[in-house]
């Protein structure tokens, strides 16, 4: 018998959360086969069999937090996928199942009984420590709850049907209640449905990090705006020779990463991180692209953009958003960023102040295209495409006039994209 273990994940990941097991208890597997999806606060990760056999027990239930190197489930090796089981299995069917079920027959009937009529078994014996946790948060006794298990044992999802089953009498009733006067008075009588839904670990991590850089940064945030007539210039006449010779479209995000890594060079305290006293000062330029993707913002990093091309910037965004949105990303992908830009445009947004992605020290955040009259001169007023910009930025270490420089230099290399192939 050899044992399912959480394996390591990289040194910023201690624990995680069982996210989905694939297989059941009794399920014969082959190995490298996948046994169940753990899900940690940056990537979701498969763990498979390292050699073939049955799966004798799951220890661990989907929703329960497991740490590194936890047992979680054991694996009977030599039972399933050899020459034995394969022998062994017609046998016991060419007896009509005569032998094997009789004696277990008997067994699977007193568990059910047992978890249905005495209240004291609502231990760990007869429910999973999920189903135990969901039926203390919706007030049911699990004595009452009725599992499709063989041998009685209740599931989250059993707890989940019974809730569904309980709560279903609930809207007669509530037709009913217009022909009552007190109902309005009672108030003890009806009960307005809500969903209870238990937080991601990824988003539960979003959650707690951002707390934790809004508590510990002197974050600040200032503005400015880009009139971006001569970048939608350059994509409508070289974005289908661009495309036709990169097979990549040309988009925003390669403009805005050239203007970051130009302005970082001028101001290489936005390209830094505190480290209790020091202030550590990168040489290199690894941009952070938020994307939003359906478990939460996550932040895949486009490495060294100093040294890529517009379409290596834009190929690498690609790759690393359709990561994120299929849940594929490495680790790898999300580590070590630098500074990071974040577009709350795609969505609407006319202005916002993002928060910044610690240790970082600096984010920029896009918005919407507006048209918006603008005064060329003193005499004249012209509809332009503008953009509000934003950087909120540590004020620990990076003073009001260095940001707002910073800023003007995007402003001023997104204004006038030929100087990006200067700069860069």
């Amino acid at each position: 018998m050899s044992e399912i273990k959480v394996p390591a994940m990289g040194e910023s990941i201690t624990e995680g959360t069982v996210s989905k097991w694939l297989v059941k208890e009794g399920d014969t597997v082959n190995q490298g086969d996948v046994l169940l999806e753990l899900e940690t606060d940056k990537v979701n990760i498969e763990i498979s069999a390292e050699e073939s056999g049955v799966l004798e027990k799951i220890i661990r239930q989907e929703g329960d937090t497991v740490e590194i190197g936890e047992t979680i489930g054991t694996l009977s090796a030599g039972a399933g996928g050899g020459s034995s089981s394969a022998a062994s299995e017609p046998a016991a069917s060419e007896q009509k199942q005569a032998t094997t079920p009789a004696p277990e027959a008997p067994t699977p009937p007193p568990a059910p009984v047992a978890a249905g009529s005495e209240s004291s078994d609502n231990g760990n014996k007869t429910a999973s420590p999920s189903a135990r946790k969901l039926a203390r948060e919706r007030g049911i006794e699990l004595d009452q709850v009725h599992g499709k298990d063989p041998i009685g044992r209740v599931y989250q999802d059993d707890v989940k049907a019974h809730s569904t089953q309980a709560t279903a009498p609930a809207a007669p009733s509530a037709n009913k209640a217009p022909a009552a006067s007190s109902a309005p008075t009672g108030g003890s009588t009806y009960t307005k449905p809500v969903e209870r839904q238990r937080m991601s670990r990824r988003r539960a991590t979003i959650a707690k990090r951002l707390v934790e850089a809004q508590q510990t940064a002197a974050m600040l945030t200032t503005f400015n705006e880009v009139d971006m007539t001569a970048i939608m210039d350059v994509r409508k006449r070289r974005k289908d020779k661009f495309k036709e010779k990169h097979e990549i479209n040309l988009g925003f995000m390669s403009f805005f990463t050239k203007a970051v890594v130009g302005a970082l060079k001028k101001f290489p305290t936005i390209n830094a991180e505190i480290d209790g006293e020091d202030v550590v000062l990168k040489k290199y330029y690894d941009i952070g692209i938020a994307v939003s993707a359906k478990e939460g913002l996550v932040v895949p990093v486009v490495r060294d953009a100093d040294r890529l091309g517009f379409a290596e910037i834009e190929r690498s965004i690609a790759d690393l958003a359709s990561k994120a949105r299929s849940n594929t990303l490495a680790l790898s992908d999300l580590q070590g960023g630098t500074f990071t830009i974040t577009n709350g445009g795609t969505f609407g947004s006319l202005l916002s102040t993002p928060i910044l992605n610690t240790p970082q020290v600096g984010i920029l955040g896009m918005h919407k295209i507006q048209l918006r009259p603008v005064a060329i001169d003193a005499e004249r007023m012209e509809n332009r495409p503008m953009m509000y910009i934003a950087l909120s930025y540590d004020h620990r270490i990076i003073d009001g006039s260095e940001a707002v420089r910073f800023l003007v230099t995007v402003k001023e290399l997104l204004e006038d994209p030929e100087s990006l192939l200067i700069e860069g």
